[in-house]
């Protein structure tokens, strides 16, 4: 009785995988599972392996030891890490001006201009420009005696008085900032157009019946629609800029003072073979990422507070005519 029961049991199983409810319930299984694995085995399990190494004095060769909370304290205590946490103010200055020049531009683009495809196109074509070749570009551009000195002097500046853009304390950094800008504002402007023109044009209609001028319209109407985008886009740039490392990697190789921190990172990492400081650096800078994106939600939160309200207010008011 017992094994035809099994049997029974079997023969069902193998007809419900047969089935088209069961074939649906593996392949819903699988696309869960296979992506989490490969989430696990290539996010996950490396950084769980990086936090370790943190707590080690160890390099590619010689065998780990234990030294606790000491490779932590080093990041605090090198002047030339702190230093290079610093510069990150230079490029959050940037992602500023990035976000301000692209939200303005995106605004007027939204809107019927005379060839405003192909300027949208242009402006984005940076960003898809690879990192690499956007610093070989820079280089040779900022290079004494070349492009961005030629052009000067065709304005009339004499180069004996141009200054040296790539070693000139503080002017260096204002340059490879300027590069990042150039090749990333394309991408947060695509971003705002995209939801600029989602907002509804009878919104900007009744604006004008009311008497609103375009300004108005933006702070009351695009601004407080597109608060998401914003929010998205300060969280990446703001991110982005601590993180910065392929301008100042590539372009001036960290020299005059143009080391961010991932540069002085990959330097402790892979020249000097400190794996512990390393890996303790691109923790504290997790740390610190998590920290200005929970603030950067605060305060936007605290910024959009209106705009919530009056969306609940235009929702109850949907809910009302439905």
């Amino acid at each position: 009785m017992t094994a035809h029961t099994d049997h029974k049991k079997k023969k069902s199983l193998r007809q419900w995988v047969r089935s088209r409810q069961g074939q649906q319930a593996i392949i819903i299984i699988a696309f869960m599972f296979i992506p989490l694995l490969l989430l696990f085995t290539f996010t996950y399990l490396p950084f769980g392996e990086m936090v370790k190494f943190s707590f080690f004095k160890m390099n590619y060769t010689n065998t780990p030891k234990y030294i606790g909370l000491d490779n932590y304290k080093e990041v605090f205590r090198n002047k030339e890490i702190f230093s290079s946490l610093k510069l990150c103010i230079y490029y959050m200055a940037g992602s500023i001006v990035q976000l301000a020049i692209a939200l303005y531009l995106a605004t007027m683009l939204s809107f019927k201009t005379k060839g405003g495809n192909i300027f949208k196109g242009f402006m984005f074509f940076p960003y898809l420009i690879n990192g690499i070749a956007i610093g070989f570009i820079f280089k040779f551009f900022f290079t004494r005696g070349f492009v961005f000195d030629s052009v000067l002097q065709w304005c009339g500046f004499d180069l004996e008085n141009l200054p040296y853009w790539l070693r000139t304390q503080g002017l260096n950094n204002v340059s490879l900032v300027g590069t990042s800008i150039w090749r990333y504002f394309g991408q947060n402007m695509v971003l705002f157009i995209g939801a600029i023109m989602s907002v509804d044009s009878e919104m900007y209609e009744a604006a004008e019946l009311d008497g609103a001028n375009k300004f108005r319209q933006f702070i009351h109407i695009i601004l407080p629609s597109i608060k998401t985008i914003v929010t998205l886009n300060v969280i990446l740039s703001i991110t982005g800029s601590l993180s910065a490392f392929e301008p100042p990697y590539v372009i001036t190789g960290g020299a005059n003072g143009t080391a961010t921190y991932f540069v002085v990172m990959n330097r402790i990492a892979h020249t000097n073979q400190k794996v512990g400081l390393a890996s303790a650096m691109a923790v504290v800078l997790l740390m610190i990422i998590f920290a200005a994106t929970i603030l950067q939600k605060v305060f936007f939160k605290y910024a959009f507070k209106n705009a919530n309200a009056e969306d609940q207010v235009v929702r109850k008011k949907k809910r009302q005519r439905g």
